[in-house]
C-alpha cells in the first residue's frame, strides 16, 4: 500500500475500509468478546491517525497488527489493574460498598494512571505503584523486587517525572493532575 501521493487521511481511510473487519475479528477472538473487539479496533484506528508512518506503508496488516498488539497490551494491563482494585475492595468490610460514582472515579483514575505510566519499564511501574498505592517504603520494595534501594529510588523518581511530564502534555491549560493522592 505504499502510496506517497495519498494524504495521511486518505491512507487511514483506505486502511479502515480494507482492514477493519479483519482487525475487528482478530481482536474479538483475542478478548473473547465482539463488543470489546470493536472498541479495541477503534482504539487501534485512533492510533493509526496519530501515526507518522502512514505515508510509507508496505505491509498494512503488519502495521495494524503492531498497533493492535500495543492497544491489546494496554487493555490487559488496565484490566489487571482494575482486577487488583476489585480484589482489594473485596477484602474490605461489607459495609464499605462504593457507589457507582466512586467506582467510575476509581476506574478513571486507574486508566489515567495506566496511560501516564505507559512506556516505562515494568519494574519502574511496579515500584511506583507499590510505593504510591501500597504505601511500601523504598527498602520494602527493594527487598520485594530483589534490587538495591538506590535502584528503587531512581525508578520511583523516574516514574514521578514521567507522570508529571505526561500530565503536562495531557492538560490543555498546563495544569497538572495530582497523582500522589490517587488511592483505591
Amino acid at each position: 500500500m505504499h502510496t506517497p501521493t495519498h494524504s495521511p487521511e486518505q491512507t487511514a481511510d483506505a486502511l479502515y475500509r480494507d482492514h477493519h473487519s479483519w482487525l475487528h475479528a482478530w481482536l474479538s477472538r483475542k478478548v473473547g468478546c465482539p463488543h470489546q473487539g470493536a472498541d479495541l479496533a477503534q482504539d487501534t484506528f485512533v492510533r493509526v491517525l496519530g501515526s507518522n508512518e502512514l505515508g510509507r506503508l508496505d505491509e498494512p496488516r503488519a502495521f495494524l497488527m503492531t498497533l493492535a498488539q500495543r492497544v491489546l497490551y494496554s487493555f490487559w494491563r488496565r484490566r489487571s489493574l482494575e482486577n487488583a482494585w476489585l480484589e482489594a475492595l473485596a477484602q474490605q468490610p461489607e459495609s464499605y460498598a462504593p457507589s457507582a460514582e466512586d467506582y467510575a472515579l476509581v476506574r478513571d483514575a486507574i486508566e489515567t494512571l495506566d496511560r501516564l505510566l505507559g512506556g516505562l519499564p515494568l519494574r519502574t511501574r511496579k515500584a511506583f505503584l507499590m510505593n504510591r498505592l501500597e504505601d511500601m517504603t523504598h527498602v520494602e520494595i527493594a527487598r520485594s523486587l530483589g534490587v538495591s534501594v538506590a535502584t528503587i529510588e531512581r525508578d520511583v523518581k523516574l516514574a514521578f517525572t514521567h507522570c508529571y511530564l505526561a500530565s503536562l502534555d495531557a492538560m490543555p491549560d498546563g495544569t497538572t493532575a495530582h497523582l500522589a493522592s490517587v488511592r483505591p
